[in-house]
């Protein structure tokens, strides 16, 4: 991992040149988590980027990134680690086989579970774990970027037990013990706000909020991402949008479905919107039939220059 970030500019041009446009609260947020080792708590609407964030970030320090994607019922097994049951099945196959071997000329039970307890040690040892991303992290070589992504879909009691991750990046495994980072990640979660995280959880990261972009950045995102895009329509694309999201819909276009629209009137050649081509190609913004009707019901103003 890079280990040396010289200024907050630093990250912000980095990653513009990797497409990824961002504000000064986005910069400073990265530039002070590798600093100080912090995590970060990403919150902010669906598709804003957060996602996209880590994963610049990754570029950025050089490092591997490692995710988690959180869900209702995840658990510590699917995140952390698992037995390989099949192997401990065979081991306890091998065993029985043994057994006679094992116990030889044991003369007491006593005599007989001290001899058995060693081979009990190494059922439960790391020959037998399968690591999933949590620990892949805390063993990596080197120090990855760890992305926690949409926490707030997983339940209570799994955002309690990363509180010992987040605080001194360690695990605790019951037959293994404690388990500390070979090398720090650098960790990012990220959030939609579904529902409100534990101020436990927040008081262990820096936060970030990144909103919808102003139409001033969408068109540098769009020219970033969509360079094909004419100045005149990236600034038509970005205003149209930002008019859509000051409505009341269900759910707002994100600015990956903007630069899928981008993508698709570069595909048609176009050069301004008009009413028939926003008409046909409205669904790649927005996914639900009643803001469909909503948007046309206001097109006109949608489209004033």
């Amino acid at each position: 991992m890079k280990t040396r970030i010289a200024s907050v500019d630093e990250v912000r041009e980095n990653f513009a040149r990797q497409g990824y446009i961002c504000n000064d609260d986005i910069a400073m947020a990265v530039f002070l988590a590798a600093q100080l080792r912090k995590p970060v708590l990403v919150e902010g609407p669906p598709g804003v980027g957060k996602t996209e964030l880590a994963k610049a970030s990754a570029a950025f320090l050089e490092a591997p990134l490692i995710r988690l994607q959180c869900y209702e019922g995840l658990d510590e097994t699917r995140a952390l680690y698992e037995w390989k049951y099949s192997k401990q099945l065979l081991y306890t196959q091998l065993l029985k086989e043994k057994l006679g071997d094992v116990l030889g000329d044991a003369q007491t039970l006593t005599d007989s579970m001290q001899r058995l307890a060693g081979f009990g040690d190494a059922f439960y040892s790391e020959d037998f774990l399968e690591p999933r991303p949590l620990l892949q992290a805390l063993r990596s070589d080197e120090a990855p970027v760890l992305l926690i992504d949409e926490i707030d879909k997983a339940d209570q009691e799994f955002e309690a037990f990363l509180l010992e991750l987040l605080s001194d990046y360690q695990i605790s495994i019951p037959e293994l013990g404690t388990i500390t980072a070979r090398n720090e990640p650098l960790v990012f979660l990220t959030s939609n706000n579904t529902r409100e995280l534990s101020d436990a959880l927040k008081r262990r990261c820096l936060h970030l909020y990144i909103p919808f972009p102003d139409i001033r950045l969408e068109q540098q995102i769009i020219a970033a991402r969509v360079p094909d895009v004419a100045a005149g329509l990236r600034e038509q694309l970005a205003t149209f949008v930002s008019r859509l999201r000051a409505m009341d819909l269900k759910k707002h276009p994100a600015v990956s479905e903007t630069l899928d629209w981008a993508r698709a009137l570069v595909l048609l050649h176009a050069q301004s919107l008009t009413p028939e081509l926003v008409e046909a190609t409205l669904r790649l913004l927005l996914k639900y039939e009643e803001d469909l009707v909503t948007a046309r019901a206001d097109m006109s103003r949608l489209l004033k220059p």
